[in-house]
């Protein structure tokens, strides 16, 4: 779990669902204290974009380079038992991206302690009160960011700490305490099970870090529609444009009571802003002609960050922030997960059903949440194959249950009883194949164009819609992965699913352009000063 056991209560106040006294361990790291470990929430996506992208435009010696290395906090990826597969390439051969933003309360320092406040809550296992999903898409072209408000009551899955082999057992509360349950490996285990995205790499960052990210770069422009003043975060400005940093950058993240209802969901949006302003301000790069400035914000960055070992090298962040710098600002899109009360806790909300559903899958289907994927010609009919199918028996067919996820365990023999039924249909050659396999919706992939017929021919055959046949590298032949979609039966029939039209993230998701300069955050007239 490598985190410190100095944690810092909720911004302004943690909510009595919030904690988790049964979490007592949440201070252990190798080595050395680690100051950054589970750290501050919002700012993580602040410090982990200009991590990236300042990173990426950073030349250092070798000497420079180690010491930068060695400011980078590491932790395990996952510490759930199911684990999804990665995603597959596209046709091309590119892979997306999918990297876990997390900010912790953490309080495991004094300077987090002065910053966050809460000295009681200093020995208390951190919450990850901040978690937003980074989704780049295969081909580079788009992002999305998916933010689930801290209070959002998911099952935890049963997670093993790595550093001392405590097991914490499974348990439906909210997202946040899931930090508590081994570190952030348990928080990737959950958004792994609560949506069905395979993550590559988790981040986080603390209280200290926003403040001395901020600074570095000068600040960052904010705009508010009314004079507002937040007693808990401590957050007071004035109608209009302002540009905000160091301790300010922090309160503007952490304020809730100050924007619109007072709720999580206001200040999630503030986030969002907070960030697409940060990018826009890296991307413009109006802050790193300065080589000292930019050593600062290197410095900075590192010292804020923890990441899995998978990232904990400055040469692999450097090659991370160069593939986010390709993202043009227009396809960046933030939303926050679709959700209505939680009928057990009226404090808590929960995924609303369909349209939670909907952003996700199109997350897992690589498909943009601006709904401005370029489409192909002939648009919602795929285009016929140049080579036609061949005999049904002379096609072989790989089948591979991929029903276990983090949520649920794989039906038992359930490749060979569809690999049997195509058999039935004629598919001579389809064959069940024994190796495990994690996937929230079924697919059939085929290695080369010459092939798509074939595929065609099968997903025809069994019910299964066009969008789910895809070109991929990663098969030697058809191949069919039955999700955790497709349980039971030999006909597929989920209804609706991202081939169904509209191809865009839902209203209830509250997108934010990247490219949007005119947001202006609504304050709580409670709090107009």
């Amino acid at each position: 779990m490598r985190q410190s056991s100095v944690q810092e209560r909720y911004e302004d106040g943690v909510r009595g669902g919030d904690t988790n006294p049964a979490a007592d361990e949440g201070g252990r790291r190798r080595g050395a204290p680690r100051r950054r470990r589970g750290k501050r929430r919002i700012l993580r996506w602040f410090a982990t974009m200009a991590a990236l992208l300042i990173l990426g435009t950073a030349g250092a010696g070798y000497l420079y380079y180690e010491h930068l290395n060695g400011n980078l906090g590491k932790d395990e990826l996952n510490l759930g038992t199911n684990r999804l597969d990665k995603s597959s390439p596209n046709a091309d051969g590119q892979t997306p991206l999918n990297i876990l933003l997390l900010g912790s309360d953490s309080r495991n320092s004094a300077e987090n302690v002065r910053l966050g406040g809460s000295r009681a809550d200093a020995d208390r296992p951190p919450l990850a009160d901040v978690q937003m999903l980074l989704h780049v898409a295969a081909d580079r072209r788009s992002m999305s960011v998916i933010s689930v408000p801290r209070d959002t009551r998911v099952t935890i899955p049963k997670c093993t700490d790595t550093d001392d082999g405590k097991v914490y057992p499974e348990t439906s509360t909210t997202i946040n305490s899931s930090l508590q349950n081994g570190g952030p490996g348990c928080t990737v285990a959950t958004w792994e099970e609560l949506t069905g995205i395979p993550v590559d790499h988790f981040m986080m960052i603390d209280f200290s870090g926003v403040v001395d990210m901020a600074d570095a770069v000068g600040g960052v422009p904010v705009c508010v529609d009314s004079n507002v003043y937040d007693d808990k975060s401590g957050l007071r400005l004035k109608k209009g444009d302002s540009v905000i940093k160091g301790e300010q950058a922090l309160q503007w993240l952490r304020t809730r009571h100050g924007f619109e209802d007072g709720s999580d969901i206001g200040r999630a949006k503030a986030q969002h802003m907070y960030m697409n302003s940060m990018v826009r301000q890296l991307k413009a790069g109006s802050k790193l002609s300065d080589p000292a400035k930019l050593n600062n914000l290197a410095e900075a960055a590192t010292k804020a960050l923890t990441v899995d070992n998978g990232l904990g090298t400055v040469k692999k962040l450097y090659d991370l922030g160069n593939d986010l710098k390709r993202v043009p600002t227009s396809r960046i899109t933030m939303a926050t997960m679709p959700w209505v009360p939680d009928s057990q806790n009226a404090a808590h909300i929960v995924p609303k059903p369909g349209d939670a559903d909907k952003i996700f899958s199109l997350v897992r289907n690589d498909i943009a949440l601006d709904g401005k994927d370029k489409k192909k010609p002939g648009a919602k009919k795929s285009p016929a194959p140049k080579d036609p199918a061949a005999p049904k028996g002379e096609i072989p067919v790989t089948v591979q249950n991929g029903t276990g996820t983090a949520a649920q365990i794989a039906v038992r023999g359930r490749a060979a009883q569809v690999a049997g039924h195509l058999s039935q249909l004629g598919f001579t050659r389809s064959v069940a194949d024994g190796t495990p396999k994690s996937r929230a919706d079924t697919t059939i992939s085929y290695p080369k164009g010459s092939l798509r017929g074939d595929a065609l021919a099968v997903a025809k055959e069994l019910g299964l819609p066009d969008s789910a046949v895809r070109h991929s590298t990663a098969v030697p032949q058809v191949t069919l992965v039955i999700g955790a979609d497709w349980r039971a039966g030999t006909a597929y029939s989920k209804a609706g699913g991202t081939g169904s039209g509209d191809d865009k993230a839902p209203d209830s998701a509250d997108t934010l352009n990247g490219s949007d300069k005119s947001a202006c955050m609504k304050v709580n007239p409670a709090n107009v000063f």
